[in-house]
């Protein structure tokens, strides 16, 4: 019998070049729900003026998404697609802070040692709770 052909050789190499691209970036899930979830700017977002070098003139903006889209047909297409509403299932949840961060380095409250709570504070606790 004749040797086997591998093949798909170059899958690795495909990753490797689609993770360095050096495309503009998209603004992230955090930039997105702190600055323009905000009902003010959700307003200026989805009201812009004319702008020629944007898709669609600039009139048409997914807030979620952070895209342009050339038609009115277009965006509400998309906001029916299974893209739109898993970034939108992605910005219910809390974003990643600093302090989360620091914790998962080590650095956070769970390594010290508990803080201690006074007697009279543990009375007060005991009446709340019953």
């Amino acid at each position: 019998m004749g040797r086997l052909r591998r093949s798909r050789v170059h899958n690795a190499r495909r990753d490797v070049h689609r993770a360095a691209r050096t495309r503009a970036r998209a603004r992230d899930l955090d930039q997105i729900k702190i600055i323009d979830l905000d009902p003010k700017r959700r307003a200026e977002l989805e009201s812009q003026p004319l702008d020629f070098e944007r898709p669609g003139l600039g009139q048409h903006y997914c807030v979620e998404c952070a895209k342009y889209y050339e038609t009115d047909a277009a965006l509400n297409s998309h906001w029916r697609s299974k893209v739109h509403k898993r970034r939108c299932k992605q910005l219910k949840a809390e974003p990643y802070t600093i302090e989360e961060s620091e914790r998962a380095a080590g650095l956070g409250r769970e390594d010290r040692r508990p803080l201690r709570v006074p007697a009279v504070m543990q009375n007060v606790v005991a009446s709340v709770e019953t």
